[in-house]
């Protein structure tokens, strides 16, 4: 034997978690940054009505979920101040432990009245009731069937469950029997839930909600319609999509944070879902609870938003006369409303980021999507039933004259 030292293995490399964030896109963003042509993360000055302030100078407001123009409304203002008064600013607390108030009772009680179900259980967002609902109630043994275009909460929840995700063509019935009947064939198939948005937050274009219904039965899968854009817009009282249609789906979900002027969440479905949801869901546990000036808010807009039948109206009438008007100076548009939100189809991001500033510099505010959230870059507006007819046509003018 001898002394020697053998020669060292070499160094593993070690990989950094941090490496990922040099990534290429984050050129395109600094180079459309630096053109200002970013539509994300602006800064706004004041309230958001049918104008709202930017920069020092008014615009015309196309880029809210206002739907129903309840965020400045007097009795929904005094409704949250006089939650303040009563609750102070927070609960400092989870639903499960001290963060349970009246506000929550009677905002659940009208909800589930509203949308025709034995219960409701609010959340503190809407992300979190779809988060929560899908990874409480979908096992490692079910499935998820969600429409391609479902909102991102959709599919992070079917995620976060374990269960097999699986995902049929936007809006294609037959593609989801498709997907059922393939799920059905496993032998170890376990239950399955549907998913679809009632109106889809991009496009703006409403789900076969009664042929989707009608798939589900024949495959014996549960319904779950998501509400969030169609609650208040559409339906009978506004009570949404899944109402329209004459369907009693089998889960319900909505937010707060379009038509009923606040922040939060709900799921609405059978008492025992929502009792079950109660002891194991993870996101409502362990998440505070709403601030009671939310609770107040939403529980006034929604008590309005029921009987104000005019609200969806106007939102009806304002969304045809954009996309009526649209159309005539050749922009890509729906042959139909279906609610608040009218697409604006552009396709090339940075056409998409400079007609955006272009409308702006116009004096009139829109939302930008591009890939990965739309298939294609396009313009989002929406509508809220207090513009005026010139506010509509404020906006025609400023889209006519960045088509120029």
């Amino acid at each position: 034997m001898t002394g020697d030292v053998p020669p060292a293995e070499p160094a593993k490399r070690q990989a950094d978690v941090l490496a990922k964030v040099d990534d290429p896109r984050l050129e395109e963003y600094r180079r459309a940054e630096s053109l200002d042509l970013i539509p994300f993360y602006r800064e706004l000055d004041g309230e958001i009505g049918p104008t709202a302030s930017f920069q020092g100078r008014p615009v015309v407001m196309l880029g809210s979920n206002n739907y129903l123009g309840l965020t400045t409304d007097p009795r929904v203002r005094a409704a949250a101040t006089l939650a303040v008064e009563r609750y102070g600013t927070g609960v400092t607390g989870s639903r499960l432990l001290n963060g349970t108030l009246p506000l929550h009772r009677d905002l659940e009680e009208l909800l589930a009245d509203w949308v025709g179900t034995e219960a409701a259980l609010v959340f503190t967002t809407g992300y979190t009731a779809n988060l929560g609902l899908l990874g409480s109630l979908v096992g490692p043994e079910d499935a998820v069937v969600v429409d391609s275009a479902a909102h991102a909460s959709l599919v992070d929840g079917a995620r976060f469950s374990g269960g097999t995700l699986r995902a049929f063509r936007h809006n294609r019935p037959n593609s989801l029997r498709r997907a059922l009947r393939s799920w059905r064939e496993q032998p170890d198939a376990g239950g399955v839930l549907v998913a679809v948005d009632g109106i889809y937050s991009m496009e703006g274009d409403r789900a076969p909600v009664a042929e989707v219904s009608a798939v589900c039965t024949d495959y014996g899968a549960r319904l779950l319609v998501d509400e969030a854009h169609a609650l208040g817009v559409v339906g009978p009282q506004g009570a949404g999509a899944a109402a329209a249609a004459g369907v009693r789906a089998d889960l319900v979900m909505g937010t707060f944070s379009k038509s009923l002027a606040s922040c939060g969440g709900f799921v609405a479905g059978p008492r025992k879902v929502v009792d079950y949801l109660k002891i194991t869901c993870r996101p409502l546990m362990f998440t505070a609870s709403g601030v009671p000036a939310a609770l107040g808010a939403a529980l006034e807009a929604a008590r309005i938003a029921r009987v104000e039948q005019w609200r969806r109206e106007a939102v009806a009438a304002r969304a045809e006369r954009l996309r009526r008007g649209l159309a005539e100076l050749g922009y890509g548009v729906a042959d139909r409303v279906e609610g608040a939100v009218v697409a604006v189809h552009v396709g090339d991001n940075w056409q998409a980021g400079l007609l955006w500033k272009s409308l702006l510099e116009h004096g009139v505010y829109t939302n930008c999507a591009i890939p990965p959230a739309v298939p294609r870059a396009l313009l989002r507006t929406s509508v809220m039933a207090t513009h005026t007819d010139a506010d509509i046509d404020r906006a025609l003018d400023a889209f006519s004259a960045a088509r120029a």
